[in-house]
């Protein structure tokens, strides 16, 4: 067969190449986790930080597992660990604002994935923000763009809930290149003309 009569024939199945085949299973699942975050890191993700606010005391974390999902409704999809502090309060209020970082602010993302990091108020000490419209939760001013978002739904996924973020406000702060992250390290700044 040759050509167009190849294409049609899907009963011959491709071999796969040995590297495939040789990652697929790790016996030991601490060394299969490792192999999992290494493989997942080659894929470069933008950097947010993710706020709500509790008793009128804002909380945020860093997170890079962001995605906007559908333009009718406007929707967006953060993952947030079940074990991070900001997990339980956005679960509470229902409400919170996604702040896209620039890349200047890789101490910005540092600072809210560090667990010693104060909580509250201080927490956002010597950061210019302002509250979002909708949630009133913190929205970074030296990010590149933000949303403003209802909880529409919450799905647990692991030790991880997807969170659907319905966008009730949003905007671009800046015209800065984003914050990038790949293989385990901040992607290195490229200064614009």
């Amino acid at each position: 067969m040759t050509g167009a009569d190849e294409l049609l024939d899907n009963t011959r199945q491709p071999a796969a190449p040995p590297a495939l085949t040789a990652r697929a299973a790790h016996p030991d699942a601490g060394a299969a986790r490792r192999a999992f975050r290494q493989t997942a890191g080659r894929f470069p993700t933008g950097v947010t930080v993710v706020s709500t606010v509790v008793d009128g005391q804002p909380h945020g974390t860093t997170v890079n597992s962001f995605t906007t999902v559908s333009m009718d409704p406007l929707l967006v999809l953060v993952s947030l660990g079940r074990s991070s502090r900001l997990h339980d309060h956005v679960l509470n209020g229902w409400r919170f604002a996604v702040t896209v970082l620039s890349d200047r602010q890789e101490g910005d993302a540092r600072w809210f994935a560090d667990p010693a990091r104060p909580v509250g108020r201080e927490a956002f000490g010597g950061r210019p923000w302002s509250a979002a419209p909708y949630s009133g939760a913190p929205v970074l001013l030296d990010g590149v763009a933000y949303f403003d978002c209802a909880v529409e739904d919450a799905h647990p996924a692991g030790d991880h809930t997807l969170l659907l973020g319905r966008a009730e406000s949003f905007g671009v702060l800046s015209d800065r290149p984003a914050l990038l992250f790949s293989d385990s390290r901040f992607a290195p700044r490229k200064e614009r003309p």
